[in-house]
């Protein structure tokens, strides 16, 4: 049942709202002229009418049994923000995007970015001259941090009204008010796929945020059975649940469908509670999968972040799975991390050995059914049934960076030799990349946590809340103020750094590295039998070797901070590809040979990665 307001054309719209507990809704209309329209009972718990002579920028509320009146659950736009009325949509839009035919999922190099930081505008159309630069680095997908409508303190300056990760929305259904309108979104997507870059939308069906929520006054979205970290968990497994299953179901058909966005990336699904027999995501990949099928000119995707480590989310529905197409694996990041950081507190606890990194390269999951310490028991199991290119990771990205105290970026914590091996690690592993905004030239610019709130007892709750979380990292100090100003001013990007000095460099090596990955057939296979990593512990030294018959490509990582000696497991000679240490990437000077013989020892620099290709 699709839900909201549904303009039909030439004044007339159809309204259609889930409140099976009520006894009467009406439609509120406020502008040009206030008038009352009651809506008519379906079944299911569904009321609807269709309204004559209002049009696009109408603004309307629903009045729930003759009290109360609220915006629509399922509200397309909400101009005032949070607490003020929905707007009626026209959501007819020029598209000019009849040659795109998509991005394979496991072809996608992921970019994530933040609307309201990546340019000093911090709207989407302002993020359409920066495509040009994104394709020419080698992105072929940006990811977009959610953008429902979230709260914001109209008391302080305009520009500065509404600043948020996004992850407190209260209307899935409504593109953030100060990023733009929906056609304003709709023109970002366009000028996406005219430069051969998909769009994949972060959502958050895991809960609402605090400001703002009413969804409880309209129908019982929410649960006591579950808690999730920010609150009441989602209704889809009890009572009357068919309602919100059918109210997400429909928000993301909504954005493929209106908005023609590429995939949906689903925030945190091990929030998502269900002991039902068809869980709510096996019903979610079953109606997308269904609308890629409906005479749509490309395939349509959902991502998964899970921390579970369990491969059922991405396993085909007939091998017991959910059918997700690609899931986050955090085991590489972690292990990446603590190597290059020496982090160890918090989850960093469970990771800081090189075998784990090697492991991550084979298996995916490091822990698989293995004792986590921090964890306190045994963890995820293994995946080596799924394919690489079901798997996403990063070394950096907007939870890991705002994790650290004061959002500091790796730029900030460790040398630019670690920066081009940790680029270099992600790069070329099989599985799909995730770059943070920023991260390819060094940004400098923190990414911290910020919010806008108007309630003081709300604000005080954020406050105290963020600093009982990074007591678990054993700070000391306090966390900047989420809700200051400042803390979202300093987390714009500076991207004219891109073309300067080692920023410029760095932006180089990103893109050769990607062209690499994009080109040669080795880094091309992502076939999990194709690939063998080995480590050692004393040298502080990775070795992963990938291949696709004839070719074949090592590629060797020393995270120790002295020069080793090492023999790359070559059956022939190899000539040398990239290395990070050369002085064309503005590096100390490498000891490692253009050219290679078969046991042939040499000495590899600090923080460093070669690449070799059997000659």
């Amino acid at each position: 049942m699709r839900i909201g307001a549904n303009y039909l054309g030439d004044g007339e719209c159809e309204f259609t709202v889930w409140s099976p507990l009520l006894d009467g809704v009406t439609v509120q209309i406020l502008t040009p002229e206030q008038q009352l329209i009651p809506l008519k009972p379906q079944s299911e718990g569904y009321w609807q009418t269709k309204v004559n002579d209002v049009y696009p920028g109408t603004l309307y509320r629903y009045v729930l049994n003759g009290q109360d009146a609220f915006a629509d659950p399922a509200s397309q736009y909400q101009p005032e923000g949070v607490h003020g009325p929905s707007q009626i949509v026209d959501q007819h839009f020029d598209w000019t995007d009849e040659g795109w035919t998509g991005i394979p999922v496991e072809s996608m190099i992921f970019y994530e970015l933040h609307v309201g930081t990546l340019t000093p505008e911090g709207t989407f159309t302002a993020i359409i001259p920066r495509l040009p630069d994104l394709k020419e680095l080698g992105i072929n997908a940006i990811e977009i941090m959610p953008i429902s409508q979230f709260p914001g303190d109209a008391h302080i300056e305009a520009s500065l009204t509404y600043r948020n990760w996004g992850y407190d929305g209260v209307y899935p259904y409504a593109v953030q008010n100060s990023y733009g309108s929906p056609a304003d979104l709709k023109e970002l997507v366009n000028a996406c796929h005219q430069n051969g870059i998909a769009v994949v939308l972060d959502v958050v069906y895991n809960h609402f945020g605090p400001e703002g929520n009413y969804m409880s006054q309209f129908a019982p979205y929410f649960t006591k059975t579950y808690k999730t970290p920010w609150g009441e968990a989602l209704n889809f497994d009890d009572a009357h649940s068919q309602g919100v299953r059918n109210y997400f179901i429909e928000n993301a058909l909504y954005w493929l469908r209106e908005f023609h966005i590429d995939a949906l990336r689903l925030d945190a699904i091990q929030a998502i509670y269900d002991l039902g027999a068809k869980h709510f995501l096996w019903e979610l990949a079953e109606a997308v999968h269904h609308f890629s099928q409906q005479g749509q000119k490309w395939k349509r995707h959902l991502i998964a972040e899970s921390d579970q480590n369990n491969p059922q989310i991405i396993r085909p529905v007939e091998l017991g799975g959910y059918g997700i197409d690609a899931q986050w694996s955090d085991d590489f990041h972690h292990s990446l991390h603590a190597l290059l950081t020496g982090d160890r507190q918090g989850y960093y606890q469970d990771f800081g050995q090189v075998a784990q990194l090697a492991k991550a390269y084979e298996d995916t999951f490091v822990y698989d059914w293995k004792y986590a310490p921090h964890r306190k028991r045994f963890h995820g199991v293994s995946c080596r049934d799924r394919p690489l290119s079901q798997f996403t990771i990063c070394i950096q990205n907007h939870d890991q960076i705002g994790n650290q105290m004061k959002g500091e970026r790796l730029s900030q914590r460790i040398s630019f030799e670690g920066l081009k091996l940790a680029a270099g690690a992600v790069l070329l592993s099989p599985n799909l990349p995730l770059l943070f905004m920023g991260e390819e030239y060094g940004e400098t610019a923190p990414f911290i946590y910020f919010v806008s709130h108007s309630d003081p007892d709300l604000i005080q709750a954020v406050r105290a809340g963020r600093k009982q979380e990074f007591e678990a990292f054993h700070f000391a100090d306090d966390p900047p103020d989420p809700e200051s100003s400042e803390t979202f001013l300093k987390s714009k990007l500076n991207w004219e750094l891109r073309n300067e000095g080692k920023h410029k460099i760095l932006w180089d090596w990103y893109r050769q590295l990607i062209n690499l990955r994009k080109t040669h057939p080795a880094l091309l296979n992502q076939d999990r039998n194709s690939i063998k990593a080995t480590s050692d512990e004393d040298k502080q030294v990775v070795v992963v070797r990938r291949w696709c018959e004839s070719t074949e490509l090592i590629f060797v990582m020393n995270f120790n901070s002295s020069p080793v000696t090492v023999t790359l497991p070559f059956e022939q000679n190899a000539n040398k590809l990239l290395d990070s240490v050369d002085t064309s990437w503005s590096g100390h000077g490498s000891e490692a040979p253009e050219h290679l013989s078969v046991g042939q020892e040499f000495k590899l620099q600090p923080n460093s990665l070669v690449l070799y290709e059997k000659g």
